[in-house]
């Protein structure tokens, strides 16, 4: 061993860089009882809210039933609120420590800091999810996915989604107190819009062509259909598409515009 390498320990690598700021935010993650609460235990409890929503909603040319409806609305929830709300106030208060800063002067590169930051909020979304689907087959009479990995293709693009656009609309916010209200116009547009609460089918045609090409309706879309089926091979493929553009337009904001100061 050389006298460089005494002095300075083995160099880490990029898996080792990963675990150790994951293993850092989940400690942080953790100690953040509001948070926890907020992204784990309310969109369980949104099922009944969705379920009653439905009441007055006509699905019968959807072809689900209404408590088929909660529990994809519900894998939804779990998306924009473990993930997305979770990583905007995350990133918000990271970056107002200086945290984000600091850690760029050591090895890791701005993509590992990023996903270091957001590997607990987006693992524990993913394990609630299962948890979730898994509960409405045993428990609640939902039918079994018909298409599973088509459901784990739109639920990683879930992930990534709404990871990244958190760091999207943390750029814009400028305290972990104000990420309430810069999250909520993605989480209005997609509660009504995006099919978590009624599906598109019950929309007016126009009203559903702009819904399609909403944030997270892609997502969503894929979801259901990986899930419940229903839905013809074209709109699935368009929901793709509509998913990976969102994604593509949400790396490329982070990099222009993700800000790793202060904002004073």
């Amino acid at each position: 061993m050389t006298t460089a390498q005494t002095a300075t320990g083995p160099a880490s690598t990029p898996m080792g860089r990963l675990k150790a700021l994951g293993r850092a935010e989940y400690t942080l993650l953790i100690r953040n009882r509001t948070a926890l609460f907020a992204g784990l235990l309310v969109p369980v409890a949104m099922i009944g809210s969705i379920k009653v929503s439905l009441a007055q909603v006509d699905l019968g040319g959807t072809g689900l039933s209404s408590m088929e409806v909660a529990m994809v609305g519900s894998i939804g929830m779990v998306l924009v609120m473990a993930v997305y709300a979770n990583l905007t106030s995350a990133y918000t208060a990271r970056r107002e420590d200086l945290v984000l800063k600091r850690l760029r002067t050591v090895e890791a590169t701005d993509l590992e800091i990023l996903t270091g930051t957001a590997l607990p909020a987006v693992a524990l979304a993913f394990v609630q999810s299962l948890l979730m689907i898994a509960g409405g087959v045993v428990l609640l009479d939902v039918r079994a996915p018909g298409q599973p990995l088509l459901l784990l293709a739109g639920l990683l693009a879930g992930l990534v989604l709404l990871a990244t656009l958190g760091a999207v609309t943390s750029s814009f916010t400028r305290t972990v107190e104000s990420a309430q209200l810069t999250s909520m116009p993605l989480f209005l547009l997609s509660v009504v819009g995006s099919g978590l609460f009624v599906p598109l089918d019950v929309f007016p045609d126009r009203i559903a062509a702009f819904c399609e090409l909403l944030p997270v309706t892609g997502v969503m879309t894929l979801i259901r259909a990986g899930w419940l089926g229903g839905i013809e091979g074209y709109e699935v493929l368009r929901a793709g598409l509509t998913a990976l553009v969102w994604i593509a337009l949400a790396l490329f904001a982070v990099r222009k515009w993700f800000r790793w100061g202060p904002r004073r």
